[in-house]
This record gives structure tokens, C-alpha cells and sequence, in this order.
């Protein structure tokens, strides 16, 4: 009788799980987020009560002392082991600790340096020192370079030896500035640049004295990371030690252990792949294998070189791999996993379709943002997935916006309204203490133009994402569209006004208005720009191309310019652009003189209907 009463008693448990699968396909996905999330919500709540300070750079040195010969970063096919990096960060920070580096506890020190082991040994070997690093984004140039370094206040420039011709222009300014320049290289031709490389290699590999992080706290500043925002020139988010705690657990809560090869081929300037992607190897004790720059024909014969299960991405590198010609074997990898955002829905499931079986992990979250979403159990088109569990850890709202007048639709109280599920809103997140805002360095007035004050209540502070999204009946959140004067192209973030006013500079010109537009096949928006001539001056392809490659990241030219007479505007006299991101570059429907930026000719040349239609066949690839 009782094996009978056991059976039946497994039997209805069998079923109940079938039929909780069936109402919740998500059951077991959402526990173990809980899981993992919950497990580490109470660690930092310890943290608080006991005032214990743990850091991302304690975390490595307890890796370091369990898995010291392990490879940490695996890099043009040679390994560096934990324990590598470890001595050689230490051998930095015995250089800066010298009295005559001019480098004290508390200074940020910023680093303009590609993908390689020295960036992680140098931006570990500056935090052992208290400082805080301030990672400088390698396309920037002159005027944009010089804004970082006073937005951020720093005392010294750290540039990797193949980045030192960047200082052509500035590097009087910088000089002026009183900051100290070090290139990584054993010589350099520069007058008044310090050489690191060389002084590096001979420093003892020993660790400095742990006093020079005795001020530090869970606030602290740890990083600058720049990011464009809505309007005007990079701007410095402030990354405190706690939340590059937060970040570093993204890949174990996706379910990453420390058996995986993880490929990073994303800058490490990006907060993607150095706070996530680095940090987050760390936390595990895995393995990384870091690329100097992505390159989709290396991609997966890396992959099954080196064996990697799982790899970081942003949308326009899946479509990149989709891209490529079909060969035998794609699907003949161990990737079983893919962490990023930022990838179209038909772009996922071509990748799935022709690649096989790779979980693709969809995050979404600003760098200097207070809120987060994670879609953990892969859903296509969903960037993220939000539970009654998320939900009390996380409060956001999704509210209704005016999309021409870009601001929220407020209530005859003057209130926010929700949007109701399924419709799309402007996401908008609480910022209390438990959830602070850090804001951006140098400039209050920035920080405070990204908050919304009495949403809901007298006294409610919430944080403005800028993003547009909407949330399914079943939790799923979905990403629609940026707002304001900033577009998304090549995964940066391009800031309308800050192009704008680079392309006013020129003599010529008398007015610009910048927009991004969609080209099919192509994630994001790609750069264009209205202008007007001042009198009696003639257009300069060559003059505007020159000035334009200059004073211009590479992500940020704009690809087409249209020639006006005059320009519309709004009754609060704003620019209008909705007409011109229609238009497009579409010369049949266009009466206005149009220009490509042609890069073999090196100037703006005439459209004409063979550029147009070999633009739109992919024949000239942008």
C-alpha cells in the first residue's frame, strides 16, 4: 500500500510540474535568476551591516591566491595566468608609487589604450594605487579627447604605444593642462612624454603597501566610463566599486561557471566588455580570450581554436557573422552561449538558424543608469525579463511620452501616467539610496538633466533612460526606440549636437542639423546631416571630408549631406527632422543637392542613382 501511495503521490508531482511548465514555460529559468540573484543581493547586504569593503580588485587577489597558474586572459595565442597579470599590475603600480610619478591615492588617471593584456595590467595597477581610471574611448579625437580628460579631471594620460600619433594636435593643450603623459613603449620621439614600458619591466613585481587603498569604501570611484547621452560631448559616468560589483555578476547570473572560455573581441573602453566581460571573468575564476579587434572572418575559426563556449557581442556583430559567405561546418563549435545587446530580431534568428544551438543572452542597461534588465531564458526580440522578483529589488515605471515635444505626458496634476502592458513608454527607474544615481563627473547640470522630479509624488526622483520600451503580458521587456538627439550606430552612441557643432566650425557653413536615418540590412542609424551654406559660399567636398575625419570618431561621420536653403522648425523654434529622416538619402524624392562621404576618394562626392542603388544592394558597405 505504501509504494502505491508513493507513486501515486510521485505521479500528481510529475503532473503539477507539467502543468506549472505548461502555465509558466519560464519556471525554471525564473528560479534559478532568482536564485543566483537573491544569493548575491544578500552578500551585499552583508557587505553593508558588517562595513566590510570588498572590491572587484579583492576578488581578483583571492582568484589570484586559489587559481594562480590558471590562464586569465589568453591573447594572440598566449596565455597569461591569473597570477601574470597579478605581478605585472604590481610592477605598475610600483612605478606610479615612486614619489616622482606625481601619482597620489584618490587621482583619476586616464587610459587611452586598445585591447590588450597592459589594459587590464595597467587599469589594475593604477586601482591598487586608490586611483581611479578613466577609460578613454581609442576613436576619439582633438576637441572630444580634451573635453574627457577636464570632464574627469585627470592628472596624468596613460596611451598605448600604437595610439601615441592621437597626441599630434593636443598634446601642447594637454601639456598646458598639467598632465603628465606616459606612452607604453620602451622609447617614444615625443618631447615630454614619459616612456612606461620599460620602467615597468624593470619595478619589482611585489605588491605596494595596501595604505594607499585605506580611504576607499563600496562608494568610491573605481572607473570614468564615457558615454555619449542626448545631447553635446562624451560625458564621464562615475562607476563606483559597488556597482562594478553589481556588473561583475551578470555572467554568473546568466548561468556562466568558471569551466568557460569566454571571447572578448568588444573594446574594452566600452563598460560591456571590461565591466561585465573582465570582471566578470574574474568573479567566475574563468578564462577569457581577448582580442585586439573583432573580425569576422577570424570569429569562429577563433572560437574553435581556442575552444571558447561563450562570447560577448553587440548587435552589429552578430550581423556581421551573418553576413559572411556560408561555409561547411558553422555549426561545428562549443559556443553555447552569446551575452550582448543590441541584436534586431531577424538578425537572432538567422544567427540561431545557421550557427545551431547558442543561448543568446540579451541584456539591457545604461552604463551610468540605475536599472537593468536580463533575458535569461533567450527569448527572441526581448532584451529583458521582469518578475514580481525583479520587481522588488528594481522599481521602474514605463510612462507615456511625447514623442514630438520629447518630454513625458503629464496629467492634469502634473504627474506621470503608466502606459499599460504591451504599449510602449519611456523607461523610467526610482533612484533612492539603495538605488542611486552616480551621475556624470564634472558637470551637475548633466547629472541633473537626466532626472525627473515629481513624477508620481511630491518629492519622487526617478531616472530619465532616455530609452523607449514596452513590457508583454507574460514579463517580457522589448526595446523600441532611443529619444531625443542621440542615435545608435556601429554599437556607440552618436550625440547629434556634439557632430552638429564640429560641422559648424567650418567656414563654409552656416547651419547644420543632424538626424540619423535606417538603411535595410544595417542595425541602428546611420549619420546625415542638413546644412546650410553661408552667402556666396560654395559647397568643398574635399574641405568638409578633411574636417569631418579630424574632429570625428569614425562611428560619428555623417555619411550623407544634404544642402538646404532654410530649415524647418518647430513653434519653439527647434529643428525638425522628421521629414528629413524620411527622406532619407533617397536622391528620386529629394530636390536638394545630396553627398556621400566616399572614403576612397576621400572627399563628399554628388549622389547619384549607381551610388544610391549600390548603397541599397550592399555593394558599397558602410
Amino acid at each position: 500500500m505504501l509504494s502505491v501511495a508513493v507513486a501515486v503521490a510521485a505521479g500528481a508531482l510529475g503532473l503539477l510540474l507539467v502543468l506549472l511548465n505548461l502555465w509558466q514555460p519560464s519556471l525554471r529559468e525564473d528560479a534559478l535568476f532568482m536564485l543566483r540573484f537573491g544569493s548575491f543581493s544578500v552578500k551585499i547586504m552583508r557587505l553593508y551591516l558588517t562595513r566590510r569593503i570588498v572590491t572587484v580588485l579583492n576578488r581578483f587577489t583571492q582568484q589570484v591566491e586559489a587559481n594562480p597558474t590558471k590562464t586569465f586572459l589568453l591573447y594572440d595565442g598566449r596565455p597569461h595566468t591569473y597570477l601574470d597579470v597579478d605581478r605585472r599590475s604590481n610592477q605598475v603600480a610600483q612605478v606610479f608609487a615612486q614619489p616622482g610619478a606625481g601619482v597620489r591615492a584618490g587621482d583619476t588617471v586616464a587610459l587611452l589604450m586598445g585591447n590588450e593584456p597592459d589594459f587590464v595590467c595597467v587599469w589594475f595597477g593604477l586601482s591598487k594605487l586608490g586611483c581611479s581610471v578613466a577609460f578613454l574611448n581609442t576613436n576619439l579625437r582633438a576637441r572630444s579627447l580634451l573635453h574627457c580628460l577636464d570632464s574627469a579631471r585627470a592628472k596624468t594620460l596613460i596611451v598605448g604605444a600604437d595610439l601615441i600619433d592621437v597626441m599630434d594636435d593636443i598634446l601642447t593643450n594637454i601639456k598646458e593642462s598639467n598632465i603628465a603623459v606616459w606612452v607604453m613603449a620602451k622609447s617614444c620621439t615625443y618631447q615630454g612624454v614619459n616612456t612606461l614600458t620599460d620602467k615597468v619591466e624593470e619595478a619589482p613585481d611585489t605588491p605596494v603597501s595596501s595604505s594607499w587603498q585605506s580611504t576607499l569604501n563600496l562608494k568610491s570611484i573605481f572607473l570614468y566610463i564615457f558615454t555619449s547621452g542626448t545631447t553635446g560631448l562624451p560625458k564621464a559616468a562615475v562607476i563606483s566599486h559597488l556597482q562594478s560589483l553589481r556588473a561583475s555578476v551578470g555572467f554568473l547570473i546568466f548561468g556562466v561557471t568558471k569551466d568557460d572560455i569566454i571571447y572578448i573581441s568588444l573594446p574594452l573602453y566600452h563598460g560591456s566588455a571590461s565591466l561585465l566581460g573582465i570582471c566578470g571573468c574574474i568573479e567566475l575564476g574563468a578564462t577569457c580570450v581577448l582580442k585586439k579587434k573583432f573580425s569576422a572572418t577570424q570569429f569562429w575559426n577563433d572560437c574553435r581554436k581556442y575552444n571558447v563556449t561563450v562570447f560577448q557581442y553587440i548587435g552589429e556583430l552578430c550581423r556581421y557573422l551573418c553576413n559572411q559567405p556560408q561555409s561547411e561546418g558553422e555549426k561545428k563549435h562549443r559556443v553555447r552561449m552569446a551575452i550582448g545587446n543590441g541584436i534586431r530580431t531577424d538578425v537572432w534568428k538567422e544567427f540561431l538558424n545557421r550557427f545551431g544551438n547558442i543561448k543568446i543572452c540579451e541584456f539591457y542597461g545604461a552604463t551610468e543608469g540605475n536599472i537593468f534588465f536580463m533575458n535569461y531564458t533567450g527569448k527572441v526580440g526581448a532584451v529583458g525579463r521582469s518578475t514580481f522578483f525583479h520587481k522588488t529589488f528594481l522599481s521602474y515605471k514605463l510612462v507615456k511620452y511625447d514623442v514630438q515635444n520629447e518630454k513625458p505626458i503629464r496629467n492634469d496634476q502634473g504627474r506621470c501616467e503608466i502606459v499599460n502592458k504591451g504599449e510602449t513608454g519611456l523607461l523610467i527607474s526610482s533612484v533612492t539610496k539603495r538605488n542611486p544615481f552616480s551621475g556624470y563627473a564634472g558637470n551637475k547640470k548633466f547629472s541633473e538633466q537626466k532626472l525627473f522630479r515629481d513624477v508620481f509624488t511630491k518629492g519622487d526622483v526617478y531616472f530619465n533612460s532616455g530609452d523607449l520600451l514596452s513590457e508583454s503580458d507574460d514579463g517580457y521587456i522589448y526595446f523600441h526606440d532611443r529619444i531625443g538627439d542621440t542615435f545608435r550606430w556601429k554599437g556607440e552612441n552618436v550625440a547629434t549636437t556634439e557632430v552638429a557643432e564640429v560641422i559648424e566650425m567650418l567656414d563654409l557653413v552656416e547651419e547644420a542639423n543632424v538626424y540619423g536615418i535606417v538603411i535595410t540590412g544595417y542595425e541602428g542609424r546611420i549619420g546625415m546631416a542638413a546644412i546650410i551654406l553661408k552667402p556666396d559660399q560654395k559647397f568643398d567636398g574635399n574641405k568638409v571630408y578633411n574636417h569631418v575625419v579630424k574632429y570625428l570618431p569614425i562611428y560619428a561621420y555623417p555619411r550623407f549631406l544634404r544642402i538646404q536653403k532654410t530649415m524647418e522648425m518647430t513653434g519653439t523654434f527647434k529643428r525638425t527632422k522628421i521629414n528629413l529622416i524620411e527622406e532619407a538619402f533617397n536622391h528620386k524624392i529629394i530636390s536638394d543637392p545630396l553627398y556621400f562621404l566616399d572614403t576612397s576618394e576621400k572627399s563628399y562626392i554628388s549622389m547619384t542613382e549607381e551610388i544610391y542603388t549600390n548603397i541599397l544592394s550592399f555593394k558599397i558597405k558602410l
